[in-house]
């Protein structure tokens, strides 16, 4: 299984590495960012898979990273507050949150609270059987994708490759990542694989401009505006 990425905002150095340490041990790939401006860039760049994001912080708090993140992604968010009133943690859940911790907590909570959002996720996606984006359509139980109503031959990693790229819409992913996440980091074969099935991909769905390539980084997948 592919190591997961976690991304941790928060302004207090000590908190970010302590977290980095209990996540890191437990074998969890970490990002951190003191600021939600941080945050954002390294969202842009890499394809975060949970965030825990503490609330109290000078520039935009936690709730105002959180909205602006819910404008154009679905990623998982943990709260970690140092407060426990009850109306800061039914807003963290009404505005997109999916869990609230409170400091001081220990590992063995925020590793179990990060696997449940995390298993909650997997199944909300699980049960989203068919995927519709622009012009493509993805039956993910029956393994089947069509443009325009028309249906397209993808080999397994062509599939894979596609649904990654969906799920991860508008993140610039390196080729590096794409071969990690898709073909797995035990695959020893080149990068140019990654371009090669990219380059048969946009071949078979006849809409290119949906993978575009992110000079100096990789690719994105971000479907144009008609």
């Amino acid at each position: 299984m592919s190591m997961l990425n976690i991304l941790i905002i928060d302004d207090e150095a000590d908190m970010r590495h302590l977290i980095e340490m209990y996540l890191g041990n437990s074998g969890f790939q970490c990002y951190t960012a003191e600021s939600g401006s941080e945050a954002y860039k390294i969202i842009d760049q890499t394809a975060i898979d949970l965030i825990i994001l503490d609330i109290m912080m000078p520039e935009e708090d936690g709730f105002e990273v959180c909205m602006r993140m819910r404008e154009k992604s679905n990623i998982p968010i943990i709260f970690l507050s140092a407060k426990g009133e009850e109306w800061d943690k039914v807003k963290a859940l009404q505005i997109g949150g999916d869990d609230y911790i409170v400091k001081p907590f220990s590992p063995g909570e925020l590793i179990a609270r990060m696997n449940a959002v995390l298993r909650r996720a997997g199944g909300a996606q699980q049960d989203k059987g068919f995927l519709q984006i622009g012009k493509i359509t993805v039956d993910k139980k029956a393994r089947k994708v069509s443009v325009e109503g028309k249906n397209i031959a993808l080999t397994l990693k062509e599939f894979e490759l596609l649904i990654f790229f969906i799920e991860h819409k508008s993140h610039a992913l390196s080729r590096e990542q794409l071969l990690e996440r898709v073909w797995g980091i035990e695959y020893t074969g080149s990068l140019r694989t990654v371009d090669t099935h990219i380059k048969t991909l946009r071949m078979k769905l006849g809409v290119g401009d949906y993978i575009q390539t992110v000079w100096g980084v990789g690719y994105k997948f971000e479907v144009p505006s008609e």
